[in-house]
């Protein structure tokens, strides 16, 4: 995360929504809910889900330098394209 209420944690991406922009992000942006009991002898219950956040909040971390980084794309020579490191040129992927 590099803005927001969890400036500064690292996490796993869970899901991602393309075409809002939009990715869910492992215990960020966490939102309490509560629920009521639907049946007779049910109870409520304090639920804690971690709600979409637009995509240009996060970062990716490079797994050699262990830097929040921008993703950078080098063609090899067999015509393939992968995701470079912007910082330490290394391959993310």
């Amino acid at each position: 995360m590099i803005s927001g209420k969890d400036k500064g944690k690292k996490a796993k991406v869970l899901r991602a929504f393309p075409k809002e922009n939009k990715i869910v992000v492992e215990g960020v942006n966490v939102v309490t809910k509560h629920s009521r009991p639907r049946r007779a002898g049910e109870k409520g219950q304090i639920m804690h889900i971690a709600m979409p956040i637009n995509v240009s909040n996060v970062m990716v971390v490079c797994s050699k330098c262990e830097k929040p980084t921008r993703v950078g794309y080098e063609v090899l020579p067999n015509k393939t394209k992968v995701r470079i490191c912007k910082k330490c040129k290394s391959q993310l992927d």
